[in-house]
């Protein structure tokens, strides 16, 4: 919960800046772009708005580079799979599997957790309330009301339509409990206005207020107006979402008088100004958040005034250029919007740019478990990924994060390839594999916990962070302790960042000492068979005695390719590295990936 909090506040002052960024693009562009133009560009707040609550956000101009590498691939010759060789038969040890988990306690989110949910919740509901009486208000209002009576103005409504070419019959009433005509609903819109209007019949004056209300109906103005109250209600903290609000309105209106205007001779635009002039102290007050009007405030009504006096029909040419000055505006801002993360309660991590994807369907492999499984064929340099979403979340690693640990702790010098060993200090373990002196290979192959927590322990503290940052190691949130920040707690990794990271130790892109690698290596090796090697290791994720999370990652290393992987499931329960590491044998005998696996003991005890 705090988690999402910060995340939350995070998002808002990305937000802020964004609309600060809008609002100042606006003015530069200002004799570039027409009032219309300036209004729409405001319909791209919604996008960004609701990014914080997504798990996808809008494609800037990556797309074309993505959209490249897929037609390359494609057009790219393929390896012939029927080359590849067959399946090995499985040897008969038992032994690379043992993935010994110690289970641990989670206890409920604090109440103190909930209390900036429970400020941002009592907001909403203040805000909804005010738009629930806004709404009764303007029930009332709907039901008082009558049918049009007036045959002049129904003739000068329906030449309004026939000019708007709106085939649409929107019913027109009268009430006497506004101030000024207002268009109201999406699905069902219905205007209404002032019967002191009618009683004081003015042409142009009811003319002119009509094509406005229509305007709003044409340029579908009621949608706008209901995503920005639905801002209002989930942003109402936030000083800059309520300015752009506020600024939205006033655009919409001075768009829509400009639209107004651009139907009009150019004699009328002085009698279309007078007309809000006349009207402004009847419209001072904007009736409801719900409905789009002919109103505003005062300082609303001053600046399309303002705009009335200044407007002069578009060249050809001032229409081409504002379309392309918008066009890169919009752009602009949706590339930006990369800047906000998407549902930092669930981090998310990417394939590397430009990286050639293929989606398999492998649910068969999985049964009714819920994971994923990431292959990257150096060979082909193509990913196979199933379920891409699960595979782009991060999880705890459990004991997957112990490859790096010991990297660390070699870098470091707290152990040498050749002299790794720590003494056992006597303490009863669960298991008697762990209740002895223990070097990198022992600790690597039997899990022991107590073995990487010395090593963590007799590190710097801050070195260590700075390694996992320097990695790029999922979330590299090391906050919640030296002692098992990697046992579902802080840090996080995607099964696509764990596959990335072995390629990267595999080819040392760390430019790490390389007897280091080599010996991380050589602790991660589980089998060989006629000069193909299986190098692995596995994560079990156990909270209140119950196996949640279960990891196998690794690669596979044959004479003329090597495949990365990693296989991740999730669960309430049963949910183990035994089973990630079966799913995987499957599916790489399935896809004819040469597998020295050993034969699973299924009666071994975690």
């Amino acid at each position: 919960m705090i988690q999402f909090s910060v995340h939350f506040i995070y998002c808002n002052i990305l937000i802020s800046v964004m609309i600060a960024a809008i609002t100042l693009a606006k003015k530069i562009l200002r004799k570039h772009l027409s009032a219309g133009s300036q209004y729409h560009i405001w319909f791209l707040l919604p996008v960004v708005l609701a990014l914080p609550f997504l798990s996808v956000r809008p494609a800037g101009f990556s797309w074309l580079i993505r959209w490249f590498h897929f037609v390359q691939a494609n057009l790219s010759p393929k390896p012939d799979t029927a080359m590849l060789p067959t399946a090995a038969s499985p040897l008969s040890t038992a032994d690379w599997l043992n993935d010994f988990a110690i289970s641990v306690t989670r206890n409920s989110a604090p109440a103190a957790d909930f209390v900036p949910l429970v400020i941002w919740a009592v907001g909403m509901g203040a805000m909804t309330v005010f738009m629930i009486r806004s709404r009764l208000h303007l029930y009332c209002i709907e039901k008082s009301a009558l049918p049009l009576q007036s045959a002049d103005v129904r003739r000068l409504y329906q030449r309004c339509r026939t000019q708007l070419r709106i085939r649409r019959d929107i019913p027109i009433y009268s009430t006497a409990f506004i101030r000024s005509p207002i268009v109201v609903g999406m699905f069902r819109p219905r205007i209404y206005i002032p019967i002191r209007l009618i009683t004081d019949f003015a042409e142009n004056d009811i003319r002119y207020m009509l094509l406005h209300e229509l305007q709003h109906y044409k340029h579908k103005d009621a949608l706008i107006n209901f995503l920005m109250n639905i801002a209002s209600m989930l942003y109402w903290f936030n000083p800059a979402v309520w300015y752009a609000v506020r600024e939205i309105r006033t655009d919409r209106e001075i768009a829509c008088d400009s639209f107004v205007l651009q139907m009009l001779d150019q004699d009328d635009y002085i009698a279309y100004g007078n007309t809000l002039l006349n009207f402004a102290q009847k419209m001072s007050l904007y009736p409801f958040s719900l409905a789009a009007g002919i109103g505003g405030s005062a300082g609303q009504i001053r600046k399309r005034i303002l705009n009335i006096a200044a407007y002069r029909p578009q060249t050809k040419w001032q229409t081409i250029r504002e379309r392309t000055a918008l066009a890169f505006l919009a752009a602009l801002i949706l590339e930006s919007t990369a800047l906000i993360p998407v549902l930092a309660s669930e981090p998310r991590a990417a394939l590397p740019e430009g990286a050639v994807i293929q989606t398999e369907d492998l649910s068969e492999f999985f049964a009714d478990r819920e994971g994923c499984f990431v292959l990257y064929d150096t060979s082909a340099d193509t990913w196979i990924l199933y379920n891409e979403t699960h595979a782009a979340k991060r999880f705890s690693p459990d004991s997957t994060y112990k490859i790096y640990s010991a990297l660390f702790a070699l870098e470091n010098q707290l152990i040498r390839p050749d002299s790794s060993i720590l003494m056992y200090d006597g303490q009863s373990f669960p298991y008697p594999e762990w209740n002895q002196d223990q070097d990198l290979d022992s600790a690597m192959r039997n899990s022991v916990n107590w073995y990487f927590q010395e090593l963590d322990q007799r590190a710097d503290w801050n070195a260590l962070k700075e390694f996992y940052r320097a990695i790029e190691y999922g979330n590299s949130d090391l906050s919640s302790g030296v002692h098992d920040f990697w046992m579902e707690s802080s840090l996080k990794i995607s099964a696509l960042e764990q596959v990335e990271l072995m390629r990267k130790l595999y080819t040392n892109e760390f430019d790490f000492d390389s007897r280091n690698v080599q010996a991380v290596k050589d602790s991660l090796k589980l089998s060989e068979q006629e000069g193909t090697v299986l190098f692995g290791k596995t994560g079990t994720g156990i909270v209140n005695g119950k196996s949640v999370n279960g990891w196998f990652v690794g690669y596979v290393e044959s004479y003329d390719n090597t495949w990365f992987f990693a296989t991740n499931i999730q669960g309430t329960d049963h949910t183990d590295s035994l089973t990630a590491a079966e799913i995987t044998r499957n599916i790489l005998e399935a896809k004819q990936i040469e597998y020295p696996a050993a034969i699973l003991d299924k009666n071994f005890t975690w």
